[in-house]
């Protein structure tokens, strides 16, 4: 027999999408017929089930025809392995060829920036991250160039309004003064 060749990385990273594309929704069955059940895969379990028993005019249910190709499995669609990290020692552990990072959502603030630094130290791919710009000295703030027109049109506002006419009572009173 002939040895199938294994198949690079990137190569199976798109043979996985390609696959992805083409695999239906799974559905929990019945729940286009009652309310009360979400739509969210539960496994068929009773014994005149459709879905279970893959019955044709039925929905599919997920099998192992559907997986992906082994070299892609588990990673990333970047193509790195995921590893989750929670303090800069477990990030000091990464191969930066192979691993990204993934900040755990109980890190803090403080130490997530920590975390930050040394990956950039350590040339490590960090995959939760926003990437945020600090606005320089000569551009102004968006918050501030917002402001400065939207103030301007109040003043021209407050100085085209009118006066307002006075109510009855106000008449009454300066009448009363009057006399």
């Amino acid at each position: 027999m002939t040895e199938r060749k294994e198949p690079s990385t990137q190569n199976a990273l798109k043979v996985r999408a390609r696959a992805k594309r083409s695999k239906p929704a799974f559905v929990r069955p019945e729940s286009w017929r009652y309310d009360k059940f979400s739509v969210s895969w539960r496994r068929p379990r009773g014994l005149d089930n459709k879905i279970r028993r893959k019955i044709k005019g039925w929905p599919p249910g997920p099998s192992t025809g559907y997986k992906g190709p082994k070299a892609a499995r588990g990673l990333h669609p970047s193509g790195f392995e995921e590893v989750l990290v929670h303090n800069v020692e477990e990030l000091v552990k990464l191969n930066p060829e192979t691993e990204a990072a993934r900040i755990a959502h109980t890190v803090g603030k403080r130490k997530r920036g920590q975390i930050v630094v040394e990956a950039k130290k350590c040339n490590l791919r960090i995959l939760n991250v926003k990437e945020v710009k600090t606005p320089t000295e000569e551009e102004p703030k968006p918050e501030e160039a917002k402001k400065a027109p939207a103030e301007e049109k109040t003043k021209e506002k407050k100085k085209e309004e009118k006066p307002k006419k006075a109510s009855k009572k106000a008449k009454t009173e300066k009448e009363a003064e009057k006399q």
